[in-house]
């Protein structure tokens, strides 16, 4: 019998963009001719709920509570229950609107008038500095994100307290040892949510007719609807065999051994998905084969996991390009939850997601899960592959913005994929995380944003040189300082991941790292960043290692279900909690581009010690010029046009020579150099040569053996006002 697979994403991961897991599978799919179909339950699930007959279910549902003296209930869910007919009547066109089918509901939305506002609407004091007197659009999507999370506050309260509109019964999910909790939910009778969920799966799986449902799951708050699905479908289809893949098995799941998962599950798979599937979809037609990559499953009534199939994975160049088909690519709701300008891009637009590299190519840091094949099996794509990839998803999708989803995307990729872009005259818009590497030169991050990359985040983590030599990051608190100068000065935007509480870390580093980022936020070369504390997992260096970093864990037991979060005790048996509030009240402020004139201490209602952090660190660091990259194999590439020319005759002291007067034109502004007659014959042919449109590639020795077969100096040619005046125009050495 011939396979048929529905992979799905359940609730909930993202509201503006599909998660690209079931993507990529149904990609990889197409290449093998095995037919698909997929689903993302999270948006579906928004939709129906969110919606005009989605709200009058759901006031009814919760109209018990508030006959009198049935339920305690706070003020802010009264006010909503009250309104109730307010928000029925607007939701449709609020949620068009976050669609992007309604802009001229904006002006309404902005009049304040027209939503009804609870509790969330109290922070608006800060729309002004966010949003100016400008940006209608961006203001009432803000609004209207207050407006949704009202509702989510109203659901939370008196319908499911699991509800989060990215996450659902997440605390079931997160460092589940044991599978009891989460086993004990599943028998209870379905939430109200979950009786949605379960209506709308109802009616794909007979529309899809599948023999093999595919789940995937990336995070704990995928995981309690991931097993509700399974559930359904193992009791009104059992005749269906049910897969689980994913971010949250492969990192939580390695060690699995409670059975009652296979009352849910048929199998569950680790790692890269497509030869675990195909193996899967083998066995399924023929059942005598006992081929398996990866997997988990039950024999003999205990759970065994096999890796006995001779198929190596596949490499990115045959895995295919993603598929977004079947996905409702207009319906995703656009939110402007914070006014934090990374996180913004999460929340806001429609984007295609690809990965430059599989793996990360530094593969060091020590907080990280480089033990696991995900980070540890590096393999990048090719610039030429990548761009026929995105061009066969705008074609696809109508859709130009992508997010490339790496670990770390490297730079002599990101260099080669811009270069493509440009030769191709691509008109994209995209987005990556990065490492502060510093071959990140100012040319590098000028061509990267000519490509049309608007933004990069990387980890600074612990911005102190001696843990970040501890983390094995690989960079200076100096070079980051100059890598974020470069992206900045380039128009790029740059975030910064922030990491408190790593192991050893001392309260005066922390301090000494919040003047650090005060620093970066003051110099202008920082616009976003977000601290995280320190979690230990297991398959991290410092989960593997514990005693070489200080670090004792509370106990050796593995549990039975999910194992990754592990708790520990830290040498310096310091409470980094405590600094949570500080830090990142300073940090809101301090991307506010206000408050660097405090002291440290005002944002803590505790003592610290005084920061031993040079007040001028950062600008003087930043003081270095880059020098011009003179290596003799550094690309030298020209983005700019052909110019016009023409001669005219100069005299000084009687003596005449012939100049030439070259004019430019960019995108901006025109602009005139001159030169020599020779000089400037010279330039137009060789920058007709470094083009960004030809295929062939010029290095700076070639750039100079040009020059020398019929010129001389050519050190003093490259360094002049001219050939400045060019650098500054796009004249680029990579």
């Amino acid at each position: 019998m011939k396979t048929k697979l529905f992979v799905i994403t359940p609730p909930f991961t993202q509201l503006n963009t599909p998660y690209p897991a079931t993507a990529y599978i149904k990609g990889f799919l197409n290449t093998k001719n095995i037919e698909s179909a997929q689903a993302d339950l999270g948006i579906d699930v928004i939709l129906e709920l969110f919606s005009k007959k989605g709200l009058i279910n759901l006031f009814q549902v919760s109209s018990f509570r508030f006959e009198v003296g049935n339920v305690e209930v706070s003020d802010n869910s009264k006010r909503i229950f009250a309104l109730q007919d307010e928000y029925i009547k607007t939701i449709d066109s609020v949620i068009q609107f976050l669609q992007g089918k309604n802009p001229t509901l904006a002006l309404q939305i902005c009049q304040e008038d027209f939503l009804p506002e609870a509790s969330r609407f109290a922070q608006l004091e800060e729309l002004d500095w966010a949003f100016g007197t400008m940006g209608t659009q961006d203001k009432a999507k803000h609004l209207a994100t207050l407006y949704l999370e009202d509702i989510s506050d109203f659901i939370v309260e008196c319908v499911d307290e699991n509800f989060g509109f990215s996450r659902y019964a997440e605390r079931l999910g997160r460092s589940a040892n044991s599978f009891d909790e989460l086993y004990e939910a599943l028998q209870q009778e379905p939430t109200y949510i979950d009786s949605i969920l379960i209506s709308l799966l109802k009616a794909k799986i007979e529309a899809v007719r599948p023999t093999l449902f595919l789940i995937s799951v990336p995070f704990p708050g995928n995981l309690y609807s991931a097993f509700r699905c399974a559930q359904w479908v193992k009791e009104n289809h059992p005749e269906i065999k049910i897969s689980m893949g994913g971010g949250f098995p492969n990192t939580e799941l390695r060690s699995l051994s409670d059975k009652r998962v296979f009352e849910f599950f048929d199998f569950i798979t680790l790692d890269d998905g497509e030869v675990p599937i195909e193996e899967l979809i083998f066995h399924l037609e023929n059942p005598d084969s006992n081929s398996f990559k990866r997997t988990f499953l039950l024999e003999n009534g205990e759970v065994v996991y096999k890796n006995n199939s001779l198929k190596h994975d596949y490499k990115q160049a045959y895995v295919g390009t993603p598929d977004y088909s079947d996905l409702p690519l207009d319906k995703y709701i656009s939110v402007i939850e914070i006014v934090n300008p990374m996180h913004r891009m999460w929340s806001d637009g429609r984007w295609n997601k690809l990965t430059m590299a599989h793996g990360c190519y530094w593969g060091k840091c020590t907080f990280c899960d480089i033990s696991l094949d995900y980070i540890k099996v590096y393999e990048p794509v090719a610039a030429s592959l990548l761009c026929d990839r995105m061009e066969e998803l705008i074609e696809k999708t109508g859709q130009n913005g992508f997010h490339f989803v790496d670990e770390a995307a490297p730079p002599a990729l990101m260099r080669a994929l811009a270069l493509e872009i440009l030769k191709r005259k691509l008109a994209v818009t995209w987005w990556t995380n990065i490492r502060f590497e510093k071959s990140f030169s100012k040319d590098l991050c000028l061509l990267l944003k000519a490509s049309g990359c608007i933004a990069v985040s990387g980890g600074l983590e612990v911005a102190s040189d001696r843990l970040l030599k501890l983390i094995d990051k690989g960079v200076t608190v100096e070079q980051v300082a100059k890598v974020t100068r470069n992206f900045t000065e380039a128009g790029i935007m740059v975030h910064a991941y922030l990491m408190y509480g790593y192991p050893t870390q001392t309260i005066q580093e922390t301090i000494d790292s919040l003047e650090m980022v005060r620093q970066l936020f003051e110099a202008g070369v920082l616009q976003s960043g977000f601290w995280h504390q320190f979690a230990l997992t297991a398959h991290s260096p410092v989960g593997l290692y514990p005693e070489k970093f200080g670090v004792t864990k509370k106990t050796e037991a593995i549990g039975t279900f999910a194992n990754n979060d592990i708790e520990y005790t830290d040498s310096t048996g310091i409470n980094h909690d405590k600094f949570s509030f500080g830090l990142k009240k300073s940090l809101f402020n301090f991307m506010h581009g206000i408050c660097f004139d405090y002291e440290l201490q005002d944002w803590f209602d505790f003592k610290i010690p005084k920061t031993k952090i040079h007040p001028d660190f950062i600008f003087d660091a930043l003081q270095e010029q880059n020098d011009f990259n003179t290596k003799p194999n550094a690309k030298v590439v020209w983005l700019g046009g052909k110019p016009s020319a023409e001669i005219f005759i100069k005299s000084k002291k009687g003596r005449s020579w012939e100049m030439m007067f070259l004019t430019f034109h960019d995108k901006k502004e025109s602009f005139n150099i001159q030169t020599s007659k020779e000089e400037g014959e010279w330039l137009i042919s060789i920058l007709s040569k470094i083009s960004i449109s030809n295929a062939k590639n010029y290095t700076f020795q070639e750039v100079k053996n040009d020059f020398e077969t019929s010129l001389e100096d050519f050190e003093l040619f490259w360094y002049s006002k001219p050939v400045n005046t060019l650098r500054e125009f796009g004249l680029l050495l990579l």
